[in-house]
């Protein structure tokens, strides 16, 4: 299936999400697709926010969620988004800012427009989509937000160093965020993924296996699979963890 949307649960975890307000992005498919699931059988209103139209349309229909298009990069966009989630539902309780794209290639073959935008979407959707939630978190005296991150923050990649460099970013955003918005009853974690998404299933039948074989678990997660590590951190028994990038990476990371 090209869209990548299912309509088959990969969870039998429960989590009460109901009256609260979810705001995904990267919701089009992959992982994003399947936190919204989740959080909407958790009983949340969910907001998946994509940049892809088609793909965002699909998903919303297929998992039973609210979608609006946006460009994560612009601060007037995300500003739009929270500000309809406000409107709609009255709160915004959690935030997962997963949004994100590639363009790899050798550090001396990266352009100018290679590094911005991913820096733009990965590093800058997380700062803009955060900030643009923080006065409603503050007013409640409540929120949480779950960024994704990556194995290749915290180790590099070759091929990768503008994606290496936003997702290290997020890990330093996070732990700032944490510290900072902590008094206001808000924690900020992140989660480091391994998951077969569409950068994975990309890769040559070759060099995926050898990356399988790195991995203690001998396989990639199925996107789904994300959706019980990020449930527990945005819930209120959460509440005393803030700060952590926790590895579901099947012992990739150990």
């Amino acid at each position: 299936m090209t869209s990548g949307v299912t309509t088959q649960r990969t969870s039998n975890l429960s989590f009460d999400f109901t009256g609260q307000t979810v705001i995904v992005t990267g919701g089009g498919r992959g992982i994003g697709l399947e936190l919204g699931r989740f959080f909407h059988e958790g009983g949340a209103a969910v907001f998946l926010v994509d940049f892809d139209a088609d793909a965002l349309e699909q998903a919303a229909a297929a998992v039973g969620c609210r979608s609006v298009v946006a460009d994560v990069s612009d601060s007037g966009s995300v500003q739009t988004v929270v500000d309809m989630a406000v409107a709609e539902t009255g709160r915004v309780d959690i935030l997962i800012n997963n949004a994100g794209v590639l363009r790899d290639g050798m550090l001396w073959k990266l352009t100018d427009d290679d590094y911005e935008q991913v820096m733009a979407v990965h590093a800058g959707g997380t700062f803009r989509f955060t900030r643009a939630c923080v006065p409603h978190f503050r007013d409640r005296g409540y929120g949480r937000v779950v960024n994704v991150t990556s194995y290749t923050g915290l180790r590099g990649n070759p091929g990768q160093a503008n994606y290496a460099m936003a997702k290290a970013g997020i890990i330093g955003f996070t732990k700032t965020a944490a510290k900072e918005l902590a008094r206001f009853g808000v924690t900020v974690n992140a989660i480091s993924p391994n998951a077969e998404t569409r950068m994975i299933t990309s890769i040559p039948d070759e060099k995926k296996a050898a990356l399988v074989a790195q991995i203690p678990m001998r396989r990639f997660a199925d996107p789904g699979e994300m959706a019980a590590a990020v449930a527990f951190l945005a819930s209120a028994d959460a509440g005393y963890i803030t700060g952590i990038v926790l590895p579901v990476d099947g012992g990739i990371s150990i």
